[in-house]
């Protein structure tokens, strides 16, 4: 955490903003090791150039914050209490006045702005904190990569659960339960997402809902999930063949394989995202598939599922060493099938290191 204060200590200096006030549970939990999802009420993360931070949080929690490892102050109230007024005083212990602070504008409520301008009517600008943030969370330490290594154990494993329970007659939900069930009974309590299981037709839509469908032979199902360890997520798609599938559905399948091989052997630092995307969305185009791939090739994953950056045709940002990210195409017929291939990744000196270890040559599940 040291170092992550440092470098946003350095940018507040840069940009001559007195406070930076973070809301989001995922970005205060990077700050300060304290994961907390207060629903309606405020979490917040106060952090200055020169002085020691300020953790807000709901007083039933401050034990959770204190046993997590924060060792600054924390402003605790309980629900008949206003924090804003508590706030507004232990900043004037350390501001004389407040003329710029940075905020996160995708996060903060209006609610919680007009807040902000009660407590101090002396500011003149708010900046976004997005883009440092996002830059500063883009790049994992060894610490993080360690854990989302042990993430993505779990994901591979999960995987390996939902094909053993592939069963003719069984439902989406059914297997879905038993997946979870089983890594709820390693120890695992999170899943980084509503987990889906997809069958035959279901699988076309892209971020389906899981239902009462049978499985039945000749069907491709579709597994996207993740778990989260320490704070970090996985986050993995297979789809696999239940019983013999027909040659389009093999031919989807061998096309997106082809095109998720493309993107990942095209990864390395110094390389533009939209090189990425590209090296898989030509292969599906080429192919007669282009306007069956909706999305983008992929995202950053750690703390949130969904990170900086977004691997896009128009994303010319260069991957970094350090970076994770998934890269995940996919093809969707309308009632034929839907097929997706999804891995994390590690990009290294050269390459990138694939974190997600289930196999992706096409599985038959008899």
């Amino acid at each position: 955490m040291e170092q992550q204060f440092k470098e946003i200590s350095n940018w507040m200096t840069e940009q001559n903003i007195d406070f930076t006030f973070l809301t989001s549970t995922d970005n205060v939990f990077y700050f300060s090791n304290f994961y907390s999802d207060p629903h309606e009420r405020l979490l917040a993360l106060l952090l200055f150039r020169n002085e020691e931070p300020i953790l807000v949080c709901p007083s039933m929690e401050k034990n959770d914050a204190v046993n997590a490892g924060w060792k600054f102050d924390i402003i605790g109230y309980s629900d008949i209490e206003n924090p804003w007024e508590n706030i507004q005083q232990k900043v004037a212990e350390k501001l004389p006045s407040v003329k710029k602070i940075a905020v996160e504008k995708d996060h903060l409520n209006v609610n919680r702005w007009e807040s902000i301008h009660t407590a101090f009517p002396s500011i003149e600008q708010i900046l976004s904190a997005e883009e440092k943030i996002n830059q500063l969370r883009m790049v994992k330490t060894e610490k993080e990569l360690t854990i989302i290594k042990e993430a993505c154990k779990w994901a591979d494993y999960a995987i390996e659960i939902g094909c053993s329970e592939l069963a003719e007659g069984k439902t989406e939900m059914q297997v879905l339960a038993a997946i979870e069930y089983e890594l709820k009974k390693q120890g695992i309590a999170q899943m980084s997402f509503s987990t889906m299981v997809l069958t035959g037709k279901n699988g076309a839509s892209p971020h389906g809902t899981p239902g009462d469908t049978p499985i039945q032979k000749g069907d491709l199902v579709l597994f996207d999930l993740g778990v989260v360890v320490d704070g970090y997520c996985s986050d993995i798609t297979r789809t696999v063949a239940f019983g013999d599938i027909n040659e389009e559905q093999k031919q989807i399948y061998d096309t997106v394989l082809k095109a998720q091989l493309a993107a990942i052997d095209a990864s390395k630092p110094g390389v533009a995202c939209s090189v990425i995307d590209l090296a898989a969305r030509n292969i599906i185009s080429e192919a007669g598939y282009g306007d069956y791939f909706p999305h983008r090739l992929g995202h950053g994953l750690g703390i949130s599922v969904h990170e900086f950056p977004s691997l896009t045709e128009t994303n010319s940002l260069l991957l970094k060493e350090g970076m994770v990210y998934t890269i995940e195409p996919g093809i969707y017929v309308p009632n034929i099938a839907g097929v997706r291939i999804e891995d994390d990744v590690y990009v290294t000196k050269n390459g990138v290191e694939i974190l997600t270890k289930f196999p992706k040559e096409l599985q038959i599940i008899k």
